[in-house]
């Protein structure tokens, strides 16, 4: 397939692209060291909403431009509230990409370098996949400007042992890529400067599966993981059953046991 842009309009924080199956989503504030200011969190969410409805990407990759993946809060919004509720409105907006992420069926992959820090670190934990590196820097630091990861802390807690995130979140302090992979925290540590070919590695090999079986899996997982054992087993046959009668599964399985499994082009998609 060809490359091609996204279907999307144009945003001021975010550059957005599709190549093949391959949704591409670049925070774009480097002179702010990809800071979540409120303009980039809204439009973060958006392009993950607008990536999603387009029916030809099948992965993401979010990176980040410069010299790092994302330094956390644009901490220089802080001064523009002053009530509880205002400082819940704000926060709220910045914490709602890891809400899409989780939600969305398409399948989410982190690519950082530089410095994953607050809501940096908290994007790749939010995110289904992650690469990151040689040298990344990962940490929850807000305690360091008296503040706390608290957004953060909810994927963090997701994919991490509950002292390895009460760790990161109660000193602040960095881990290296090798610990965060050591940890769970990453999939893969790639060459410095080799990340974001790494995340498309993975996303164009999930992009030759399934796209039915893909979207359909991640949000099941994701409603799964949250379910007692025998309800998840419950709910896990019933989304089974009705993925069994989709045109992928139908005509997924008659190729592989014609010998013949189906490319990435010839999946029906529904």
């Amino acid at each position: 397939m060809s490359s091609e842009p996204a279907n999307t309009e144009q945003f001021e924080s975010v550059t957005v692209s599709r190549d093949g199956y391959v949704g591409q989503i670049t925070l774009d504030r480097p002179e702010a060291m990809n800071t979540f200011s409120t303009g980039l969190a809204r439009d973060l969410d958006d392009a993950l909403h607008a990536l999603e409805a387009d029916s030809e990407v099948r992965a993401i990759v979010i990176d980040g431009a410069g010299k790092t993946f994302s330094a956390g809060i644009d901490l220089s919004e802080h001064g523009d509230h002053e009530t509880e509720a205002d400082y819940e409105e704000w926060v709220t907006v910045m914490e709602a990409p890891f809400q899409t992420v989780t939600e969305m069926g398409t399948p989410v992959i982190a690519a950082a370098h530089g410095h994953a820090a607050a809501n940096g670190i908290g994007l790749v934990a939010a995110c289904d996949l992650a690469v990151a590196a040689e040298g990344t820097q990962f940490g929850a630091t807000a305690p360091k400007v008296g503040l706390f990861c608290m957004g953060p802390s909810v994927p963090l807690m997701k994919v991490l042992p509950r002292k390895r995130c009460l760790e990161l979140v109660l000193t602040g302090e960095l881990i290296d890529a090798e610990t965060a992979l050591e940890w769970g925290l990453i999939n893969r540590v790639a060459p410095s400067g080799e990340h974001r070919a790494h995340a498309l590695e993975l996303a164009e090999t999930i992009a030759t599966k399934s796209p039915t079986a893909v979207q359909m899996g991640k949000q099941a997982f994701y409603e799964m993981v949250e379910r007692e054992y025998d309800d998840a087993l419950e709910y896990s046959n019933e989304q089974f059953g009705a993925l069994c009668t989709t045109a992928d599964a139908r005509e997924g399985i008659d190729a592989f046991l014609a010998g013949d499994p189906l490319d990435a082009d010839e999946w029906p998609g529904e």
